[in-house]
């Protein structure tokens, strides 16, 4: 299965008001990191740093013009992400975290971050996309688990919410095998002692 017909429009234009919200989705700034961290410690606490896809994200980079967050006013109130991996030596971008503030969960911006998201990867050339998530929300947008069945990931998780999604038919039809973070690195300050 493609990519919905929703997200096919055409590429997202910034910012986008949700449900006359107020609310403006937009490209992430680097004066937004502390609040998007802040927001994804409420939403998954502490073991998120444990879980298998974080081992895949750690110390890169996310993709390039792929790290969206949703403001309200100056609130940081939505973000969402994706990174580069080869999933069975398949290209392939990895998604997540997606996360909404409490505040703001009724108001449809999970989807439309969403559905930026995958309009926005589709756009830049990407051909599929991998997570780990809830089938019931995450099939609305395309993804199966039949896409990551030949897969598997470097460390534990649920087979059941292992999911992917083709921007371009047949892209993970002969994916098998390990996902590995293939992104570019972070470069770390180093402090040095005076």
């Amino acid at each position: 299965m493609t990519l919905i017909a929703a997200a096919r429009v055409s590429a997202p234009v910034f910012p986008l008001v949700v449900k006359n919200s107020g609310v403006d989705l937009r490209d992430e700034h680097a004066g937004d990191i502390n609040a998007r961290e802040r927001l994804l410690d409420v939403s998954f606490g502490p073991s998120r740093f444990e879980k298998t896809c974080e081992r895949l994200r750690e110390g890169r980079l996310a993709a390039r013009g792929l790290a969206l967050v949703a403001k309200d006013g100056e609130a940081l109130v939505g973000t969402l992400r994706f990174w580069h991996v080869e999933a069975g030596e398949a290209p392939a971008l990895l998604l997540g975290p997606l996360a909404v503030a409490q505040s703001h969960r009724e108001l449809g911006l999970g989807g439309a971050l969403m559905r930026m998201g995958l309009a926005r990867a589709q756009a830049l050339g990407h051909k599929a996309v991998i997570l780990v998530g809830d089938e019931p929300y995450y099939n609305r947008f395309g993804f199966a688990r039949g896409h990551a069945e030949q897969l598997d990931l470097p460390g534990w998780y649920d087979p059941a919410r292992f999911l992917g999604l083709e921007l371009e038919a047949g892209a993970l039809a002969k994916a098998s095998g390990m996902v590995v973070a293939n992104g570019a690195r972070e470069r770390r300050r180093i402090a040095r002692a005076a």
